[in-house]
C-alpha cells in the first residue's frame, strides 16, 4: 500500500462523530488527518463531543484540546467551516446560526457538488427510532458501547501479544445487530426517503459510525463514519466524485498503538 506524502487538496471533507471528552476517540489520527488535508468546505457532521460522557465524568487531554484549535486555525485561515450538532452535542442546537470562531453552526445544510448536485447535511439522530422515540435506550447503548470498547481494548492487547491483527469487537457486533433488526427504524432507508422528500441529489450524515458511500435508486447515501474505531472521512474531489477515506489505512497508522497510548 502506497502511503500519502504532501498535503491533500480537496473541495470538501465531511467528518462526524468523532466523540471528544471519551477515552475512545481517535484524537491524534484526528489530528494527523487534519495536518495533512485541506478543503474549500469542512463540514463536522455531529457529535463532535460528547456531551452525554462529560457530563457524567470528565476527560478532556491535551490532544482533544488540540483538535478543536486545529479546526479553529482553518476557519480563521479561509476554509468555510460549518458545525451541525448531533445527539451528544446537542447542547449545540441552542446556538443554531451562531458564529463561533469563524464556525458556523447549523442544524442542516445543503452542500452543492462541482457538477451542480445538491446533497442534504445533516447527522441524522432525527431519524433514529430509538434515539428519538426512547432516549433513556439510547443512553443505554450508548453505556453498552463504552463497556464493549473497554472490553475490545485488553481483547486486542491480547491478540498483540500472540501476534494477531487488531479487531474490533464493538463493530462485529454492531454488524451482526444491523443484520438481525435492520438497524431500528431502517436508517439509511430514512435518510434516502428524507432526501428524496427534499427534493436533492444525496444525502450525507453521520451517527450510526458506519461509513457508506452507495446509491439507492435515484439518491445518493453518503456517511462519514467515526473517529472512534474506522477514522474514515468522505471527502469531494475537485472533479465532484465522492471518496471515503480510510485513513488508519492510508497512513498505516496501527490502531493497536493508539489503543495502548490512550490506555489509563
Amino acid at each position: 500500500m502506497t502511503v500519502m506524502s504532501g498535503v491533500q487538496n480537496y473541495r470538501a471533507i465531511w467528518i462526524s462523530d468523532v466523540h471528544l471528552g471519551t477515552r475512545g476517540c481517535k484524537a491524534e489520527f484526528l489530528l494527523d488527518f487534519l495536518k495533512n488535508t485541506e478543503s474549500d468546505y469542512l463540514y463536522l457532521v455531529g457529535d463532535m463531543i460528547d456531551g452525554w460522557r462529560l457530563r457524567r465524568s470528565w476527560y478532556w487531554p491535551q490532544a482533544h484540546n488540540d483538535v478543536v484549535q486545529k479546526l479553529l486555525r482553518k476557519a480563521r485561515k479561509g476554509t468555510k467551516v460549518f458545525f451541525i450538532p448531533g445527539n451528544h452535542d446537542e447542547f449545540a442546537r441552542d446556538y443554531l446560526d451562531f458564529n463561533f470562531g469563524e464556525v458556523v453552526v447549523l442544524n442542516e445544510t445543503i452542500h452543492q457538488m462541482v457538477d451542480g448536485r445538491r446533497f442534504l447535511v445533516m447527522h441524522g439522530d432525527q431519524f433514529d427510532g430509538v434515539v428519538k422515540y426512547a432516549k433513556w435506550l439510547a443512553h443505554l447503548g450508548d453505556h453498552a458501547y463504552t463497556i464493549a470498547l473497554a472490553v475490545n481494548h485488553w481483547f486486542n492487547w491480547a491478540r498483540r501479544k500472540l501476534g494477531y491483527e487488531y479487531w474490533s469487537l464493538s463493530a462485529y457486533l454492531k454488524h451482526k445487530v444491523k443484520n438481525a433488526v435492520q438497524f431500528i427504524a431502517k436508517f439509511e432507508e430514512a435518510m434516502t426517503d428524507v432526501a428524496r422528500y427534499r427534493g436533492v441529489d444525496g444525502v450525507i450524515c453521520g451517527h450510526i459510525h458506519h461509513a457508506e458511500l452507495r446509491q439507492f435508486g435515484d439518491i445518493c447515501y453518503g456517511n462519514d463514519g467515526d473517529w472512534v474505531e474506522s477514522c474514515t472521512a468522505l471527502v469531494e474531489h475537485f472533479d465532484g466524485r465522492l471518496e471515503i477515506l480510510r485513513w488508519t489505512e492510508t497512513r498505516q497508522l496501527s490502531l493497536f498503538e493508539d489503543h495502548m497510548a490512550a490506555s489509563p
